[in-house]
């Protein structure tokens, strides 16, 4: 069973202002959680593509890697977590008159740090495990490929990225919303998901894991010596001005814009 449209649109609308409702000690905790979890999907992503791109090559590896990062934005939904991303969609409760701006912001600052936190212990967590070493540190390697990657692309066309990415975060919130079942939300989660890594979009709170767990790696003579890649820009700096910035502008505008804005004009628009 599931919802019409504008059933998805009332709901997040009510889901919007319970989200604003709670309190800083929860929503903190439950961003902590998020941000742990799209973690999860990261390192994952990471570990089933480290050594497949000279057998099945570099799209089909992008689809792997977005179908098991999936994993992630599963979590959230079905375990009840605050992810900055999806939180866009707070956007249809502000436009609506039921949250105040002032509100809207403050959720997501709070959840936008709480994210952080989740996603930099889990990079520390998952480094401190020694996972870089892993299949004679294939894993490390991959994981400096992919932060070298993200703190090289330029600020537009990371910011860009960025829109197009949450755009798709987005619909897949919405989708999950429709659902009434649990197999409806994951199915709902997967393919949106899916379809933004395979496409090399840019997601900020991945980022908060991709990026920091590479610094990390890159303190390792024994994984760093080993690739031929330049990693000037492989810095703190470098991750929040490179890339977290434009990726976290990008998202804004494409999930407010794109998703909650449209489709509050069309279905919930006096």
């Amino acid at each position: 069973m599931s919802k019409k449209p504008k059933e998805i649109a009332e709901t997040l609308c009510e889901a919007g202002v319970s989200k604003a409702e709670l309190s800083l000690d929860k929503m903190f905790v439950l961003a902590i959680l998020a941000g742990a979890y799209i973690a999860f999907g990261c390192h994952l992503a990471t570990a089933v593509s480290m050594d497949s791109q000279p057998f099945i090559g570099a799209g089909l590896t992008s689809l792997v890697m977005g179908s098991v990062f999936s994993v992630g934005l599963m979590l959230v939904v079905l375990g009840g977590a605050e992810l900055f991303t999806g939180n866009s969609l707070m956007a249809l409760s502000c436009l609506s008159g039921r949250v105040r701006l002032a509100g809207l912001l403050r959720s997501w600052a709070v959840v936008y740090a709480g994210n952080l936190v989740g996603a930099l212990t889990l990079a520390g967590l998952v480094f401190a495990a020694g996972m870089y070493g892993v299949n004679g540190g294939s894993l490390g390697l991959r994981e400096l490929a992919i932060a070298n990657a993200k703190v090289n692309i330029p600020f537009t066309e990371a910011l860009f990225r960025g829109v197009l990415c949450n755009w798709l975060v987005c619909l897949a919130v919405w989708i999950a919303a429709s659902s009434t079942d649990t197999v409806g939300k994951i199915f709902a989660c997967f393919f949106p998901i899916m379809a933004f890594v395979a496409s090399s979009f840019e997601h900020s709170v991945a980022n908060m894991f991709f990026i920091p767990v590479g610094i990390l790696v890159e303190g390792v003579p024994a994984i760093a010596s080993r690739t031929s890649l330049d990693l000037a820009n492989l810095t703190w700096s470098g991750f929040v001005a490179g890339n977290l910035i434009p990726v976290t502008i990008g998202n804004v505008v494409g999930g407010v814009l794109f998703v909650a804005t449209l489709y509050w004009y069309s279905y919930l628009r006096k």
